[in-house]
């Protein structure tokens, strides 16, 4: 059986250092040797956020291609969050996946080894992957509660100051106070996805427009997908 080895890192601090790139190659490789799977071969997605689809990263549009040619049998990941962005994502590929007799081998979801090749791994993706994505939600819930309760009540969110607003004196404690000039820039781009604009093109105009973050520093997918889920 031949196969193909994902592995991704998000920054490209993780991509220069290689630590964790380097590990998910070493796991992938014994898991191989394990599995008797012949990697034919390894891409590294350098420096590229897990919110893209697959299809869309340069190395996973590789994989989405090695695979409809026929050229591998399997497609072996450490996390499902390294390859997917959320589990329709990756239940949408397993899906077409199957159709070509390829199955998808992930190293670690919720502690298990989950392999698609049969159709009890199958259903166990299903699960563990809808769980995993419903604690995620939920832990992301909780904290912009927590969060929206804090700045209206005026006080300082963690250690940096979220875009928007400006960390003021007043009664010897720091709180919020709106910056207006910022502000503009929220509803921006809020505007802009509520077109359906994608992070990255949102990113390019903002950064075409000299509306500089927080640090006086360029716009990253990364930076406008935060601002965008603070201010939703």
């Amino acid at each position: 059986m031949n196969g193909i080895a994902y592995l991704r890192v998000s920054t490209i601090g993780q991509a220069e250092h290689g630590i964790s790139l380097d590990a998910q190659d070493a796991a992938a490789h014994a898991y191989a040797v394990l599995k008797g799977i012949d990697l034919v071969g390894v891409l590294r997605e350098e420096g590229v956020s897990g919110g893209k689809p697959l299809a869309e990263r340069h190395r996973g549009a590789e994989i989405m291609r090695a695979v409809r040619k026929g050229e591998v049998q399997a497609v072996i990941v450490t996390k499902l969050d390294r390859a997917f962005r959320d589990a329709a994502d990756c239940l949408g590929v397993v899906k077409e996946w199957d159709k070509r007799n390829v199955s998808l081998h992930i190293l670690d979801l919720g502690g298990n080894s989950i392999d698609t090749a049969s159709a009890a791994g199958r259903f166990m993706l299903t699960v563990l992957a809808g769980a995993a994505e419903m604690e995620r939600n939920l832990i992301g819930e909780r904290t912009c509660a927590a969060l929206a309760h804090k700045a209206s009540r005026g006080e300082k969110l963690g250690g940096d100051c979220p875009f928007g607003y400006d960390a003021v004196e007043q009664d010897g404690t720091k709180v919020l106070v709106p910056n207006l000039r910022e502000q503009a820039v929220v509803s921006i781009a809020k505007d802009l996805r509520a077109k359906r604009t994608s992070y990255r093109e949102i990113a390019e105009h903002l950064n075409c427009k000299d509306y500089t973050a927080k640090r006086g520093g360029d716009w990253s997918v990364t930076q406008v997908k935060r601002l965008l889920d603070r201010a939703a």
